[in-house]
């Protein structure tokens, strides 16, 4: 029993969280007041023009007003307030753009219990403060009846105010992802060209073109891997481990060839996980981090270890920290964290551990990407 209770309680708690997300108290209130002032002001000239209920002068006019708006207000926001609970238990098992004809049979019959059970406790309670003149019998089969109607009209106006609040978030939210995917592609292609990277390829590159030839032609073919990787996958929101380790293994050889045996790495992937994605040039983000932040020369030779592990890639790298460090901006793992909030829940860690920097880069399987857009 208690078990019930709680779950009961959970999901009136997360109900009402979920509605003032999207709709305040306040905007309720103020729509409500005038949903149902318009409702008592048809129904009091209704009654009295079909002589149902005569008025016998203003103040009679004033007080059935004011009444029947505070009692209808109240029922209007019980009402109102179980339509919006029924609305959000559909949407999560009964969607609209799924299960049409499902949804109206549930939502339905729903709606006119809530009218049948509301309007038969607000009549006695209105019968109790001021006797109908007419038999309580007729009253509530009438009152039944308009509360009908009036929470059918409540039901379509809810679905259509939340349906169009909904959409201008999720227009908004659309147009602000794309306005910073673009600057996160601006900025990802920005470090791709970055002038240190370029003047020491081809510093490295006219010191080759001199001593071996054959040597020089091989730097310059994975130069252009590199920056025809860059191009490629730029618009893409994801790429395949495959594709990312093939470029890893381009930026790797041209950085080799300046820094010599100094440099190493070790590549441990499965078969099976080369068709795993993640955002394009997130390998790279990594490897250029412990390249610039770190000594890297013969009595200090760095090496990289890259390795798929349950669903992650993780690199791993010794820390041997530069004397004269350039000023980190973080830039690099800002924006791979904004890529990966673009196409999963999961980000990416990074940490240091026994001396050893440590990034973990969640994968995603094909049919689990999330992504919009590959």
């Amino acid at each position: 029993m208690n078990g019930y209770l709680l779950t009961i309680y959970n999901f009136v708690n997360m109900s009402f969280k979920q509605i003032h997300k999207t709709l305040s108290f306040k905007q309720l209130f103020f729509f409500l007041l005038g949903f149902t002032t318009v409702i008592q002001l048809v129904i009091i000239l209704y009654n009295h023009f079909t002589a149902y209920a005569v008025l016998s002068g203003f103040e009679d006019f004033f007080i059935r007003l004011i009444i029947g708006v505070f009692l209808s207000l109240l029922a209007g926001f019980i009402m109102a307030y179980a339509d919006l609970f029924i609305i959000v238990y559909l949407n999560r098992s009964t969607t609209w753009n799924k299960r049409v004809i499902s949804r109206l049979l549930a939502e339905l019959p729903a709606s006119l219990l809530v009218a049948l059970i509301i309007s038969v406790i607000f009549t006695t309670i209105r019968d109790l403060m001021s006797p109908y003149s007419n038999e309580l019998s007729n009253v509530l089969i009438s009152n039944v009846l308009i509360f009908s109607v009036v929470n059918i009209i409540l039901v379509i106006i809810l679905e259509g105010w939340l349906f169009s609040i909904e959409s201008r978030k999720a227009k908004e939210t659309a147009e602000n992802l794309r306005k910073e995917l673009s600057q996160v592609k601006f900025e990802v292609l920005k470090s791709q060209i970055n002038p240190h990277f370029m003047f020491n390829s081809l510093n490295v590159l006219s010191g080759l073109i001199s001593k071996d030839k054959s040597m020089a032609q091989q730097f310059i073919d994975e130069f252009s891997l590199v920056y025809r990787h860059v191009l490629e996958t730029i618009e893409q929101q994801v790429t395949t481990l495959g594709k990312e380790l093939e470029f890893a293994r381009s930026y790797l050889f041209l950085q080799q060839m300046r820094y010599g045996e100094s440099l190493t790495y070790k590549v441990k992937v499965r078969a099976e996980a080369m068709n795993w994605l993640l955002p394009p040039l997130s390998l790279q983000v990594v490897l250029e981090n412990a390249l610039k932040h770190n000594t890297v020369n013969d009595s200090a030779p760095l090496g990289i270890d890259i390795a798929e592990e349950e669903g992650f890639l993780i690199v791993k790298n010794k820390i041997q920290p530069k004397v004269s460090i350039e000023g980190s901006t973080g830039l690099g793992l800002k924006n791979l964290r904004k890529r990966y909030y673009l196409i999963t829940s999961q980000q990416p860690l990074f940490w240091i551990e026994d001396y050893v920097y440590i990034a973990k880069l969640p994968l995603l399987k094909p049919d689990e990407d999330e992504s919009i857009d590959n």
